[in-house]
């Protein structure tokens, strides 16, 4: 009886065409998280950031969803604010406007629901283009169990709340499909909205250098002609200079050449009792991994120790998987381009998890194998992962580690 009622569907789905299917699977992922996010509202307490009322509305607005409101209604301001010990404090200088501007537009006046509706499309688009981008590696089923650890994976609430990841992921795919296609020209039309809507273009700038080496040693196999030399660094240059650009543009309007690195050095004395007061790259990780492992009553050299584990563990993931090597190099060079740039300029913490979300290609790697089971079981994993993690950044979200 159950075979018989399943074979109709099963066909039914193996005719429907492929974006109905990624739109099919996109609203039951959605329906999860809108369920979850519910609970999460039901067990906030007087205790909880969101108090003891919360309701959707509220989480699509809480956390960094309030400074993006704040720059789509007074923009960024000329002065930097001081803390009483004479330094920086936190400030609209560390998000970027292109999320904050066009949710206020959709919006019409009412930011929180354009930030939603930017978000839910945002991540659905970013669905599409992540199954083309697969589908030529791992062929087209296994780029739709991609999709759907992407789309209900544990960091899923970020398509319905006031955040840009979606954006920033959705614009990422695309760049990386472009490449990936060899359409470089059109790179010069994403990479500014992209680098204008999150931090992370330094990085792009990063896979394409490493991108253009690669096509100068494989010439051979596949002609490089001169003018996709040209593309490949004037692209790479693009993201280099709009990378650098609002640090620059910062500075003009506030007076202070560091006005953004020393913007986003405010954020670690939450978590730093002496925060350096200028940036030194990778120091972000170093001394995190010194303070996490401390909370564990562990000395300094124990974080590095872990630190190094860490990093050795991410190369050998992307150097030696046969999962990981399949989705290709360009999804390799990208990944190890990010995490190396996550590891120069991040202080880890509760939201390096968030930080993460760039990485979305490599779901494709824990598609690959073809056990049902597998699958399925992984898929439960993304659902319990993501209930988690509303539960403490949304449901809870009363320590210091809460912060998504």
């Amino acid at each position: 009886m159950a075979h018989s009622i399943l074979t109709p569907a099963l066909r039914g789905w193996a005719r429907m065409p492929v974006l109905g299917r990624i739109a099919v699977v996109y609203l039951l992922a959605r329906l999860a998280t809108t369920g979850f996010l519910l609970m999460a509202a039901q067990v906030s307490t007087s205790l909880s950031r969101f108090g003891a009322n919360a309701g959707l509305r509220d989480f699509v607005l809480g956390w960094d969803a309030q400074w993006y409101w704040w720059v789509a209604v007074n923009g960024y301001p000329s002065t930097l604010p001081l803390t009483d010990a004479g330094g920086v404090g936190e400030n609209a200088w560390a998000f970027m406007p292109v999320y904050a501007y066009v949710s206020e537009w959709i919006g019409r006046g009412d930011w929180g629901t354009g930030a939603m509706l930017v978000s839910l499309v945002s991540g659905f688009f970013g669905c599409v283009v992540l199954h083309r981008l697969l589908r030529r590696r791992i062929g087209s089923a296994a780029a739709m169990w991609a999709v759907a650890f992407f789309a209900s994976g544990p960091l899923a609430a970020l398509f319905q709340v006031g955040y840009a990841e979606a954006l920033f992921v959705l614009l990422l795919l695309l760049a990386l499909d472009l490449v990936a296609t060899r359409r470089y020209s059109w790179l010069y039309l994403v990479l500014p909205i992209m680098g204008f809507t999150r931090p992370g273009i330094l990085a792009f700038a990063l896979f394409l250098g490493l991108h253009g080496i690669l096509r100068w040693l494989r010439r051979d196999r596949e002609p490089l002609p001169a003018s996709q030399i040209l593309h490949i660094v004037g692209a790479g240059v693009l993201a280099v200079v709009v990378g650098f650009a609002w640090q620059a543009i910062a500075g003009i309007v506030t007076g202070d050449p560091g006005a953004y690195l020393k913007t986003e050095l405010a954020w670690r004395r939450n978590w730093l009792a002496e925060p350096s007061s200028q940036f030194l790259p990778f120091e972000g990780f170093v001394r995190g991994a010194e303070f996490w492992v401390g909370q564990w009553g562990l000395p300094a050299w124990g974080g590095w120790i872990l630190l190094t584990v860490l990093v050795a563990g991410a190369a050998i993931l992307l150097l030696r998987s046969r999962a990981v090597r399949r989705l290709g190099p360009d999804i390799r060079l990208w990944s190890a381009s990010y995490l190396l740039y996550l590891l120069a300029v991040f202080f880890p913490q509760s939201s390096t998890l968030r930080l993460l979300m760039p990485l979305t290609p490599l779901w494709g790697a824990l598609a690959v194998p073809r056990s049902r089971g597998f699958r399925w079981g992984m898929l439960g994993v993304c659902l319990l992962a993501q209930w988690l993690w509303i539960l403490s950044m949304y449901g809870l979200a009363y320590t210091y580690f809460q912060v998504p």
